[in-house]
């Protein structure tokens, strides 16, 4: 997997994390969002699961069936994203990528 993929797998989860949490907020399932949405319950499914890549369509009718303005969506999913990334890189492992990777001091002969 190369760092292009891994970087839409997260992003992926993190609006799945975000469509989750707001339908759950709401005290809805999968199959009452999907129909309040026109989406099938599987497909609301796969979106939580960050399989699916929606579109702005699908986003739309996700934020209808949720019943929230899509600012509150695009508010929970940078704050969602910001927890991904600070659980996988917590910062004392951060490094910026430009700077090169050390190498162990080495010891002089004797």
């Amino acid at each position: 997997m190369d760092d292009r993929d891994a970087d839409a797998r997260r992003h992926r989860l993190a609006f799945g994390a975000a469509v989750r949490e707001l339908r759950a907020r709401r005290g809805l399932s999968h199959e009452e969002a999907g129909f309040r949405g026109r989406l099938h319950r599987n497909y609301v499914g796969a979106i939580e699961r960050g399989e699916i890549n929606p579109t702005f369509r699908v986003i739309l009718k996700l934020c209808d069936g949720l019943d929230i303005p899509m600012a509150e969506l695009v508010v929970v999913y940078e704050r969602q994203l910001a927890t991904r990334e600070q659980r996988c890189w917590p910062e004392s492992r951060r490094r910026s990528r430009r700077q090169p990777r050390l190498s162990a001091p080495t010891l002089p002969p004797t």
